[in-house]
């Protein structure tokens, strides 16, 4: 390996990224540096200008411009952070949401026209030495982190998968039967046949390029309530925080979007998602036992009030 090896794949890498935009369409109307920063925005809960700026490595007057920018065009929302006063606390608005989410589905767009042009026979190849390179050129940690986990909107085949992995795991952890199948089958049916993109979401978490996990915010039927649904994470992902990034995503999202309070329902089985639920700070409000899905169970009734601010 020498110093030309790197300039010359420096270049190659070079003349690829910039055919992805061919045209200047994919970031427009915005700069590549002002989308990366929607990117972080859009795909952590929770954040301020200190985090940004240190994981794009910004100057602070250029990153303070494009905050600027941001809150003009009403991308953006600031207020003070609960943590430290000195620090402001930065979400996306709706418009900001609604900005982030066309630009990820540019790049997906795009990024999957080149895929396209390599065999599938050959992209676990391609998947590994992208691999390799991370590792030989960034901190030479092997194993992935939270940082490489992505939230995203599910794409085709997501929802199918998300009710295939609630079945196939539910059952091999807990020994439930299909009728659990069913009932995840239903909420999601419900969802994307209906639903305002508003005032309900769906979060893929995305590692390696392929999903890890899922969670559902949903209009609730009592006025303004969401219900949080349907949060998984795979077994071999757990302990990177996905869990917690899916929460907060989804009591990021019920705040900004005006809902007053909200709730989900477990079984008491479930430990680590109700210590998960009450990190967040959902209170446990009823609990009742039923059987359902095969097994005799405790139903269980937590709620937020998101009135009261972020935790």
């Amino acid at each position: 390996m020498t110093v030309q090896d790197i300039r010359s794949f420096n270049r190659f890498y070079t003349n690829v990224i910039g055919a992805l935009d061919y045209g200047r369409h994919l970031y427009a109307p915005y700069t590549l540096t002002e989308s990366r920063v929607l990117y972080e925005l859009a795909h952590t809960p929770r954040t301020d200008a200190a985090d940004i700026r240190a994981e794009l490595s910004l100057d602070s007057g250029y990153l303070s411009r494009i905050l600027n920018r941001f809150e003009q065009d009403g991308l953006i929302e600031r207020a003070a952070s609960e943590k430290d006063p000195r620090r402001r606390r930065i979400t996306l608005t709706a418009r900001g949401r609604e900005a982030a989410a066309l630009l990820d589905e540019r790049a997906r767009q795009t990024v999957g026209s080149l895929l396209a042009t390599v065999p599938p026979a050959d992209r676990p190849r391609l998947a590994e030495a992208m691999r390799t390179v991370r590792t030989l050129l960034g901190d030479g940690r092997a194993a992935p982190g939270r940082e490489d986990v992505v939230l995203r909107e599910p794409g085709p085949g997501d929802l199918g998968w998300i009710v295939q992995r609630n079945a196939s795991l539910y059952a091999a952890e807990y020994g439930w039967n299909t009728d659990y199948e069913g009932l995840v089958a239903r909420i999601v049916a419900d969802f994307a046949e209906d639903h305002d993109p508003h005032l309900e979401r769906v979060w893929i978490a995305e590692l390696d390029g392929r999903p890890v996990g899922c969670v559902m915010c949903v209009r609730d039927d009592a006025p303004g309530t969401a219900r949080l649904r349907l949060l998984l994470v795979e077994p071999e992902t757990r302990g990177l925080g996905i869990g917690d990034c899916l929460v907060g995503a989804v009591t990021g999202f019920a705040r900004g979007v005006g809902y007053r309070e909200l709730v989900l329902w477990t079984n008491d089985v479930l430990a680590a998602a109700r210590r998960l639920y009450q990190r967040h700070g959902f209170v446990l409000v009823a609990e009742k036992p039923h059987r359902s899905f095969g097994a005799d169970l405790v139903g269980q009734d937590w709620r937020l009030d998101l009135r009261a601010g972020p935790e």
